[in-house]
């Protein structure tokens, strides 16, 4: 039998997208090490620990909004033909293709004064860049639910609402789950619209470019490893749970 080199090519050719990520992690880090004191000075202002924590706050707050009508829209999505529905899904897609800048200057133009400096300006400039991810990952995991177990439950007595919680929503799940932390991600390293919309409360993603602009990288660059460390450590707790809770 003749050997394939064809995976260990594209590994090879994969790999300088893995080092091209990674190299830039890397440096910050170890570069940050060395300046220790700066962090220690990061970890105990005021500040950049309000910040840090506006950032969760308003990233979770969108990630559950986005789940609570996304995950719906997803099943319509899935289980129904109807007039539009090419527009519908475009709708959801196009934020993903939009200047974070101009999503920021169509929010303040929409809602004006309702959410200018706020911690509803965050979320909703979060919610418009982000939400795709949740639809479209319930969508597809509505997709991949046999519709016939679907029928069955119904031909049982089960109403659609029972179906969907008993049946669909259960093995759609880690999908869903899949798209929530991408959701999630997603909001947490928003900062072009945020800096339109809300510049106030701050946020972390805010702090670093204010730290940069006004004090220079030494001074941001903690920030950034620490809003990295955090980030990465969540989204890797958050893809293990999901992991685990697809392989049980």
């Amino acid at each position: 039998m003749r050997r394939s080199y064809t995976l260990y090519l594209f590994a090879a050719l994969g790999s300088f997208l893995i080092i091209y990520i990674a190299l830039p992690l890397a440096v910050i880090f170890t570069k940050q090490a060395s300046d220790w004191k700066m962090l220690v000075k990061a970890l105990h202002d005021p500040l950049v620990i309000e910040a840090l924590r506006n950032s969760l706050f308003t990233a979770t707050a969108t990630a559950l909004i986005a789940l609570l009508s996304g995950v719906p829209l997803g099943y319509v999505l899935a289980r129904k033909e109807f007039r539009g529905k090419s527009i519908v899904q475009a709708v959801v897609d196009v934020p993903i293709v939009i200047p974070h800048s101009v999503v920021g200057i169509m929010l303040l133009v929409t809602f004006s004064n309702a959410i200018l400096d706020s911690y509803t300006g965050i979320i909703a400039a979060m919610l418009f860049v982000s939400a795709s991810f949740t639809i479209n990952a319930a969508r597809d995991g509505f997709l991949a639910v046999d519709e016939k177990l679907e029928h069955v439950a119904r031909t049982l007595g089960a109403s659609q609402m029972k179906t969907f919680f008993t049946v669909s929503l259960p093995m759609a799940l880690s999908s869903i789950l899949s798209g929530a932390i991408m959701t999630w991600a997603r909001a947490i390293s928003e900062v072009g619209a945020i800096l339109i919309v809300a510049y106030y409360p701050k946020t972390a993603q805010v702090l670093v470019m204010e730290y940069f602009n006004n004090y220079g990288l030494r001074a941001s660059r903690p920030i950034s490893v620490i809003l990295i460390t955090m980030s990465l450590t969540i989204f890797i707790m958050l893809r293990w749970l999901v992991g685990r809770k697809a392989n049980e």
